[in-house]
C-alpha cells in the first residue's frame, strides 16, 4: 500500500542489513513486532535471492522512506518491486502492479528493458519460460489499462525482447 497498492497486506518482505553480533537481538525484535501486529514477515539480508528472477547487479534500487533512529527505512524501487511482482504473476499481484505502475508513471519501455535486462542475467531455470509468458501477457493485456491508448504494446515487447536478447515467438 505504500507505493498505491489497492489492499491492505498479510505480510511484509524485507531486507536487513546489519553486523553479525546483533542478528539475535535484531531478530528477536522482528518476530516480537510481527507477533504483535499480526503480519507475517519474510526478511533476508539479501531479498534478490527470493525470486528465481534476478535484478542485474547496479540495477537493483531502493528509496529511501524514513530514518526513525538508527534505524534506516527504504521501499524497494517500483521497477525492481514489479519485476518480483511479474515473477510470481499472481491475481492479486496483478492488481497491485496495475495500480501502483499508473500511479508512478514508470515508463513501460523503462520497464520492459529492465524486466529483459533481468531475464538474460538470472540463473537459468524452467521459471524463465514463465517469467518471459508473464511478462509479455502483462503488456499486451494489461498496458493500456495502465498507460492508456497511446500505449502500443508490440513496441514494449519487442523493447523487453531486445533487452533480453531474445527473439520474438
Amino acid at each position: 500500500m505504500l507505493l498505491g497498492g489497492t489492499r491492505p497486506t498479510g505480510d511484509i518482505d524485507f531486507g536487513v542489513v546489519a553486523s553479525e553480533e546483533r542478528w539475535p537481538e535484531i531478530e528477536a525484535a522482528i518476530l516480537a513486532a510481527a507477533d504483535e501486529s499480526r503480519v507475517a514477515v519474510q526478511y533476508s539480508t539479501d531479498i534478490d535471492r527470493w525470486s528465481s528472477v534476478a535484478i542485474p547487479p547496479g540495477r537493483f534500487k531502493t528509496k529511501r522512506l524514513r530514518q526513525i533512529g538508527r534505524l534506516s527505512v527504504h521501499l524497494l524501487d517500483p521497477r525492481c518491486w514489479a519485476v518480483y511482482k511479474l515473477a510470481r504473476y499472481l491475481d492479486a499481484a496483478v492488481d497491485d502492479l496495475r495500480s501502483v505502475l499508473r500511479r508512478e508513471r514508470l515508463s513501460p519501455i523503462t520497464l520492459a528493458r529492465l524486466c529483459g535486462e533481468s531475464l538474460r542475467v538470472s540463473p537459468r531455470s524452467t521459471q524463465l519460460f514463465a517469467f518471459r509468458r508473464h511478462v509479455e501477457h502483462f503488456l499486451e493485456t494489461h498496458g493500456p489499462t495502465v498507460w492508456g491508448k497511446r500505449f502500443s504494446a508490440r513496441r514494449a515487447v519487442a523493447a523487453f525482447q531486445r533487452a533480453a536478447k531474445i527473439g520474438a515467438r
